[in-house]
């Protein structure tokens, strides 16, 4: 688990989950995907615990996960909301510039988003992402609606999969 206290590690927790799951898909060869460090300098290390006290970020991100599942690339980034909305300052437009050309490309883009406050976890597909962004940028909804999320792309935990994202995937290949 993250030690280092910063904002950009709020959800590790889910994003432990959703690496468990991929471990999982993995023995289980339904796919190889793997989390995307986020490349840091450390400028303090605490010796006696071994741990980083202060860093900064060599670049932007890109997406938390990249991958293959047989034999499509998928990429995406996982998000939390304690809120009944998905808020967009925290999607930045190199992200999503990133996952459109990554489907410009043939894969699969798309975020997980967790609700917490539901115990909720949807796929959101890159396309509708960029619609609410678009929409913001023009001074529209700076979020995006609970109710906005297809309940078709609910992703649940299933046969031993914590976040079984890819039965939302194939039902998202299948339309």
């Amino acid at each position: 688990m993250a030690y280092w206290k910063s904002r950009g590690l709020r959800g590790s927790a889910f994003e432990e989950l959703i690496s468990l799951t991929n471990r999982l898909y993995r023995e289980r060869r339904l796919a190889v995907i793997q989390k995307v460090p986020t490349p840091i300098t450390p400028v303090a290390v605490n010796n006696e615990t071994h741990t980083i006290s202060a860093a900064y970020f060599e670049q932007k991100s890109t997406v938390d996960f990249i991958g293959v599942a047989q034999g499509v690339a998928i990429c995406f980034d996982a998000k939390e909301t304690r809120y009944k909305n998905l808020p967009l300052k925290n999607i930045h437009r190199h992200q999503i510039e990133f996952m459109e050309a990554f489907r410009r490309q043939e894969g699969i883009a798309f975020l997980l988003v967790r609700f917490v406050w539901a115990d909720e976890v949807f796929f959101l597909p890159v396309e509708t992402l960029s619609q609410y962004h678009s929409s913001a940028a023009l001074g529209g909804r700076k979020s995006i609606p609970y109710e906005a999320f297809d309940r078709k792309y609910l992703v649940q935990n299933k046969n031993g999969f914590p976040i079984h994202y890819l039965e939302a995937v194939n039902i998202y290949l299948q339309e």
